[in-house]
């Protein structure tokens, strides 16, 4: 008789992380300490009875405030394990809530990594704008922990079958964005039906995969197991969804496929038949590997090693401390998982991975990735491998550090911490110190201020596994650079954009790009000013030429005005004599007033030119500030004078009234007074 154990039977991945984090708990249990697992941790009844045996209680939601009570008042310390299928959202709430409110009350969330993606999924797109279908068992307790998740309008779907009988539901929010996905052990040939169907209805529909690939894996190898069999027994939980898929699997191919829970229904219940040639074995998801175990060996007259059988091909061994590659098969934000080519699952944590909690692991990796990692921990009973890419990487950057150091190569990193004495930057995986005084920061001034900035850095010393390093060596060098193509290409004329880096009483210092140049005061403006400050700031952008330089005393004297901001061009550029223009009194003399044509310009409204009658002095008619029309008398291009009159304006009005007739002026004149009232 030929037997087969599919290679995926058994825990996945999911219930191997909260059995194991159970079975240690129980390991590590302190003396008065109350263990519970909130509902069954797993499918599987004689393992659950197994649990019970050791102390272990299931309670149901309705029991946490009786257990928060109990640890309060009793003073010993209680520990809640939350199933693989996860809670709804708003128990999880009351759970934090004692665990941050009652001492010694915790909680250890147990949910798989895939089921706490569909989580994610559902919070994220939760919108008035969406309807959130789920394809799975509406009664299933990951279901109904997964629909807590979305706010709006939701839906379950048990099969393909539904989408027409609710058709109603999708009918009502068709302008709405369908965000589908599934249960993580709904049936993969129903999935893939199910979204052909709906596809074809809602073309706005965004669909997530979200069915376990382990599961998947499951549900293929056992339809072709089944179909090269003729006796299949398929082992698992009664209340077991993914295993009540298996059995419907495999029973279309097989019709000699049995369901059984506990390996003694085998012989109690007379289910092995008589002949049989060729014998398949699957499991589901919450199926401990002894109970596979006992199956083949109740079937088999063979002793052949259990191990060996779940793969006939030969396994790789694995250790701690080795370094192996592996392909990545699931990514979440908390880690991701590796196919090692080995009966063990591997699992990289985020915190094994990277020291920047602002990275997403969803963004660094996807699935078919190869990545190298370190071995940390191995666990065959359990069937995982913790591992750590870190370490790894670790190792290899180590390695050009020191080479680094060696031929004084640059190297980049980020500071990531101030520290006593200096700051700590990571290169790559590892941490290199800089010293106060290497670190391109003024003496006693503020680390902080480069945290968190990416620096260029030289490693000048190692000492041991600590690299010490110079941000300020670099800098100086790349500063010295600058300069030497700076004054290698700095000729007369030439135009540059700056910083105010500083100002004098005579001048402005600006930042040509690591070299100074001094714009005079003189420079800064077309007309007298008492200061820099009252033109430029600090920090100012200037675009300013070079008017000579002095490359062996590294002086540079720049420009800053130029024919285009002439006030006298652009006056010339815009006026000409016989134009009238509004100007500004800017000042009184005895022999006139100046008034400001455009800024920089200014003209003489001579005393003789202000009235039509004869004035003693301007101010009888005119004080500062006071804005008049005038008219250009004359233009003075060599002195850059001009000449202004105010009578001119007058006696020019006065003789237009002069020349109208009579009734129209008087017709003007009952106009001017309609609209003065």
């Amino acid at each position: 008789m030929e037997i087969t154990i599919a290679k995926n039977a058994g825990f996945c991945f999911g219930v191997k992380r909260a059995t194991s984090a159970l079975e240690m708990a129980i390991d590590e249990r302190r003396e008065g300490e109350r263990i519970y697992t909130l509902g069954h941790l797993i499918h599987n009844t004689p393992y659950n009875e197994s649990l019970a045996k050791r102390g272990v209680e299931c309670i149901s939601t309705e029991d946490i405030a009786r257990v928060a009570k109990l640890t309060k008042e009793s003073g010993s310390p209680s520990k809640i394990f939350i199933r693989a299928h996860g809670i709804p959202k708003e128990v999880e709430a009351t759970l934090r809530q004692f665990s941050e409110t009652v001492d010694g009350f915790s909680y250890v969330d147990c949910t798989c990594p895939y089921v706490k993606n569909i989580h994610s999924i559902a919070e994220s797109n939760s919108a008035e704008e969406n309807c959130f279908v789920l394809f799975g068992a509406e009664s299933h307790p990951e279901v109904i922990g997964i629909m807590s998740y979305f706010e709006g309008e939701k839906t379950v779907l048990g099969s393909s079958d539904d989408i027409e009988e609710k058709r109603e539901f999708f009918e009502k929010n068709k302008n709405k964005t369908f965000i589908v996905a599934a249960q993580t052990t709904f049936s993969i040939s129903e999935w893939k039906k199910s979204q052909k169907i709906f596809k074809k209805l809602y073309t706005n529909a965004k669909f997530f995969d979200t069915i376990c690939n382990v599961t998947a894996l499951r549900q293929t190898e056992a339809e072709a197991l089944s179909k090269s069999c003729d006796f299949m027994v398929v082992i698992g939980g009664k209340d077991s969804s993914n295993t009540e898929k298996l059995y419907n699997i495999c029973k279309k191919n097989c019709p000699g496929t049995v369901r059984i829970e506990s390996p003694s229904e085998l012989v109690s219940n007379k289910l092995i038949p008589e002949k049989m040639q060729k014998v398949g074995i699957a499991a589901g998801a919450s199926t401990p590997a002894f109970a596979i175990q006992e199956v083949y060996e109740t079937m088999s007259e063979f002793t052949e090693n259990f191990e060996q059988m779940l793969d006939s091909t030969p396994m790789k061994t694995l250790n701690t401390g080795d370094t192996v590659t592996g392909i990545v098969t699931f990514v979440s934000d908390s880690e991701i998982q590796l196919d090692l080519g080995t009966n063990v699952t591997g699992y990289i944590k985020a915190e094994q991975i990277t020291d920047d909690a602002s990275v997403k692991l969803s963004e660094m990796f996807k699935k078919g990735d190869e990545v190298e990692a370190f071995v940390i921990r191995v666990s065959d009973v359990e069937g995982f491998a913790e591992l750590s890419k870190k370490r790894v990487d670790s190792d290899k950057n180590w390695q050009k550090i020191v080479a680094a150091c060696e031929n004084r190569e640059i190297l980049s990193g980020k500071v990531v911490d101030v520290v006593k004495g200096g700051v700590n930057v990571l290169v790559g995986a590892n941490r290199v110190f800089v010293p106060a005084s290497q670190s391109g920061v003024a003496k006693d001034g503020d680390l902080a201020s480069i945290k968190g900035t990416d620096v260029n850095l030289y490693v000048t010393e190692i000492k041991g596994k600590r690299a010490v390093g110079s941000i300020r060596a670099v800098a100086r060098e790349e500063r010295r650079a600058k300069e030497a193509a700076f004054w290698a290409e700095i000729e007369e004329g030439k135009v540059y954009t700056g910083k105010v880096k500083s100002l004098t009483s005579f001048g402005a210092f600006v930042d040509l790009g690591g070299v100074d140049g001094m714009v005079h005061k003189t420079e800064l403006s077309w007309k007298p000013i008492a200061s820099p400050a009252s033109v430029v700031s600090v920090g100012d952008e200037l675009t300013v030429f070079v008017k000579s330089f002095d490359a062996e005393k590294k002086r540079i004297s720049l420009g800053y005005k130029t024919e285009e901001t002439n006030p006298w061009h652009i006056f010339t550029a815009n006026y000409a004599v016989g134009d009238v223009a509004a100007v500004k009194i800017v000042s009184l003399m005895p022999f006139g007033a100046f008034g400001e044509i455009c800024d920089g310009v200014d003209g003489l409204i001579h005393i003789s030119q202000i009235a039509q009658q004869r004035i003693g002095n301007p101010a009888e008619v005119l004080k500062v500030g006071d804005e008049v029309n005038v008219k250009i008398i004359g233009i003075d291009e060599e002195n850059q004078k001009v000449s202004l009159s105010i009578r001119a304006l007058l006696e020019e009005a006065q003789a237009e009234e002069e020349a109208m007739p009579e009734d129209y002026a008087e017709e003007t004149e009952e106009a001017a007074e309609a609209d003065a009232e």
